[in-house]
């Protein structure tokens, strides 16, 4: 008889709310029949706790449900029950931990077995883990070779788990040439975004940052730092950008969820410092999440 060995990686300190109940650990939530594993029907959103401030989390709970419909998912928990939910969840932390919030839709089964999900059979949890935030001593980019998707290819309206394999790849084809992260292109040769975070860029005192154009998502964070930005009087102008754009940059900043805003310290084979424009935008943040 066939015995199987379960691969077990243990995670740190976790919580998830699934089906009415709390869980301690990496719970499993689905199967191998489970549309969403098999098919990858998922969307989901990530929200950050650090320093005892949760910042635009009501937008992070938000935006799960517009993925879920964008996706034509059912987003059956409101807003404010998931607000209230991540209350819950962040209770059962030490005060001071530093959490990443991740509330998920999937589909568990598929119309006839196959290929199209059933909305209907939506499920969803909410998972609250430890997660440190990172240092900011600066990431290396280069260029990837590949591309982002558009809309006519990819749910790019979404926050959707089957968009991240081709992120992935980018990340660990630059990793195999020595980078930490890399620039991303549209399929017409603009930048997009870093693999997992957008990307601003300074030259002659002015920000100058991707346009949305419906191939990456406009993060909640690059929006609020573009606001933050605005309103300390720091021009900042949303245009089409190519590589080249970068590699004249005085500065080259990015922000997300994870990191919030972090330097870059590389562009290929050029050294870069940490700017006075990305100092602005790393404190204005840090105080507009503590309520300065």
């Amino acid at each position: 008889m066939l015995g199987i060995v379960p691969i077990t990686v243990e995670p740190s300190k976790t919580w998830t709310f699934f089906q009415g109940a709390w869980h301690e650990g990496n719970v499993a939530i689905m199967g191998p029949r489970t549309h969403a594993a098999w098919l990858g029907s998922v969307v989901f959103d990530g929200a950050r706790r650090f320093e005892r401030t949760m910042p635009d989390l009501d937008l992070h709970c938000a935006r799960i449900n517009a993925s879920a419909e964008f996706f034509l998912l059912r987003p059956v928990v409101s807003v404010a029950e998931w607000l209230r939910l991540v209350d819950e969840g962040v209770a059962k932390f030490d005060p001071d931990a530093a959490l990443y919030i991740r509330p998920m839709y999937w589909a568990e089964s598929g119309l006839g077995g196959g290929v199209k999900f059933d909305a209907e059979t939506t499920q969803w949890c909410l998972c609250l883990y430890e997660a440190p935030m990172p240092h900011t001593k600066g990431a290396s980019i280069t260029v990837s070779p590949y591309r982002k998707p558009s809309a006519e290819t990819a749910p790019v309206e979404a926050k959707a788990s089957c968009l991240y394999p081709n992120n992935a790849r980018a990340l660990i084809e630059a990793a195999q040439r020595g980078f930490d992260n890399c620039l991303m292109l549209d399929r017409t040769g603009q930048v997009a975004e870093l693999a997992n975070a957008n990307v601003f860029m300074v030259r002659d005192g002015v920000v100058h940052t991707p346009a949305p154009t419906g191939v990456f998502l406009n993060g909640i964070t690059r929006r609020r730092v573009v606001q933050l930005l605005h309103g300390a009087g720091v021009t900042v102008v949303e245009s089409s950008l190519t590589a080249a754009d970068f590699a004249q940059a005085d500065e080259i900043f990015s922000c997300g969820n994870f990191q919030k805003v972090a330097p870059v310290v590389r562009f290929e084979d050029r050294d870069l410092q940490q700017g006075p424009i990305y100092l602005k935008a790393r404190q204005l943040y840090w105080d507009f999440a503590h309520g300065r």
